[in-house]
């Protein structure tokens, strides 16, 4: 677990440092006008957002915001990449992100009751993003989404037909 935990510390300072991506600019420069390390400076930026989420105003803003800002860059990034696995990413990313959305959407009463919702939110988002083999989006998919779409891809498909065909036939109708 130590060892997991330093692999993550060192990748986290990599990025933090890779001066051509935009992470690395913005912490470089605050690190040069405050003279803290940048790997600190993220660090307690992750801790204000915390403490925001838990107790803050707006934390429906600002988990949403982090749910959806960064995967939509980097989903752009990955369509104008020529390489296949990000976009594989990214797309599992956001059919389980609509799958929780709809959830959600469904549960909302339930939702506002939990403390620390937002929090807890974030927290999952974070989980479906993060670029390791514990991927939240990844292992959603391989082992719930996948197997019920695959038991009943059949079905789902021929009702869609059926909806187009009716949809069709109304609009020929009506010319």
């Amino acid at each position: 677990m130590a060892q997991k935990v330093m692999e993550l510390r060192e990748h986290l300072d990599q990025s933090l440092r890779d001066e051509t991506k935009p992470l690395g600019q913005i912490f470089g420069k605050l690190e040069a006008q405050t003279g803290v390390n940048r790997t600190y400076l993220f660090l307690g930026g992750i801790g204000i957002t915390i403490l925001w989420l838990a107790f803050g105003f707006a934390g429906q803003l600002v988990c949403n915001t982090i749910g959806f800002a960064y995967p939509a860059y980097v989903s752009i990034h990955a369509i104008e990449t020529a390489r296949a696995d990000d976009d594989k990413k990214w797309l599992t990313y956001w059919v389980i992100f609509a799958i929780f959305s709809i959830f959600e959407f469904f549960v909302d009463l339930i939702t506002r009751w939990i403390p620390l919702y937002w929090l807890l939110k974030c927290l999952f988002l974070v989980w479906l993003m993060i670029p390791t083999d514990f991927n939240g989006s990844i292992i959603l998919y391989n082992s719930v989404v996948r197997p019920y779409f695959l038991k009943h891809k059949s079905a789902v498909d021929e009702a869609i037909d059926k909806g187009v065909k009716a949809a069709s036939k109304l609009l020929n109708k009506d010319q």
